[in-house]
């Protein structure tokens, strides 16, 4: 049998923990046309890919709805484009709407019909073209930030729906990437996109896997559950290291941390300010969390200290409780200590 854990980001594994009250959220917010758009922010390995992934499923078994998904790193109103224009199941739909697409290099030519040489507008007319024959447009957009093509494509969205356009847009980011976005002067209307953070995942359900695939105790299960704090890659592996040793999590766990920090730890602290790594060292170094604690051992004011504790809150490194900073992350704070200089 194969291991039922993965530690490849993005691939769904055939062992996760579903996050059924914020799917539902998104799913029944679209199907009602309540919301045309959500942005799913998390740390990294938290598990915002396999979500979206999950929900663009659910949209892709359904007889009414198309899913295409963009990648930031090129023109994605001309891979939208060309993402329809190749769709089989929709070709007919578009020709019988004479939308000639020849001229863009999309292949859907109808003779005797005018090609349309603007992207912007070739966008439009295959919405239009969907919306007559009742289907609506789900992109999926994963990893967003804040450059052209993404500018780009939210301006013309903004247009679209505007027009009563059948689209819906979903995309995941981190936290910081995403506040960018919102912060465009031109995308105001993001400003109003719900964000959906990715949290702990639930515990029970965690320690239930554990304990059906692994074939450990309730108290192991349990006690391995806990050891993730819900992190969601570190759920997959702790599960797959505790797996390749036959069960056996307290053998698994030197080979967890350290895949832990080569695939995440390290990026995450790369990305990290100066000062952000000094207050996570007073964190680390005060073992019972307590934000006074903390600013006396470092020797900061409260001013001083609360802007970067809020941006780390936000960057889903602090837990948001109130006179406390504690670690969301399973063994951060040795990695903090271990790699602060």
């Amino acid at each position: 049998m194969n291991n039922p854990y993965s530690l490849v980001f993005g691939i769904e594994p055939s062992e996760r923990v579903p996050r059924i009250e914020k799917k539902r959220e998104i799913v029944n917010s679209f199907l009602e046309n309540t919301q045309r758009v959500y942005m799913i922010t998390g740390i990294r390995g938290s598990g915002k890919t396999v979500f979206m992934t999950g929900i663009r499923k659910t949209f892709q078994e359904m007889e009414d709805w198309v899913t295409v998904e963009l990648s930031t790193e090129k023109d994605m109103l001309s891979s939208l484009v060309g993402k329809l224009a190749n769709n089989e199941s929709l070709v007919s739909i578009f020709k019988s709407a004479k939308i000639n697409l020849s001229f863009l290099g999309f292949g859907l030519e109808i003779k005797g019909t005018a090609p349309i040489t603007d992207t912007e507008v070739a966008v439009q007319r295959l919405l239009e073209a969907l919306k007559k024959k009742g289907k609506k447009l789900l992109v999926a957009v994963d990893e967003a930030v804040d450059n052209k093509y993404v500018r780009e494509f939210v301006s013309v969205f903004q247009i679209l729906i505007r027009d009563e356009l059948p689209i819906y847009l979903l995309m995941t980011g981190l936290f910081e990437n995403i506040d960018e976005l919102q912060n465009e002067k031109n995308l105001t209307f993001l400003h109003r996109a719900p964000k959906i953070p990715l949290g702990p995942l639930n515990i029970g359900t965690m320690a239930e896997s554990y304990r059906r695939e692994l074939k450990v105790s309730d108290d192991v299960s349990v006690k391995m559950a806990q050891l993730t704090k819900g992190y969601s890659f570190a759920f997959q592996v702790l599960g797959y290291c505790s797996w390749e040793n036959g069960g056996d999590y307290e053998k698994a766990l030197p080979m967890a941390k350290q895949y832990l920090e080569e695939y995440v730890y390290d990026k995450i602290w790369s990305e990290l300010s100066a000062k952000d790594k000094k207050i996570l060292y007073g964190a680390a170094k005060t073992p019972s969390g307590v934000v006074k604690e903390i600013r006396d051992f470092l020797g900061l004011g409260s001013n001083e200290f609360t802007p970067y504790k809020k941006r780390l809150i936000r960057k889903g490194i602090i837990s948001e409780e109130s006179g406390y900073a504690r670690f969301t992350l399973p063994f951060f704070d040795r990695f903090v200590i271990e790699n602060y200089y």
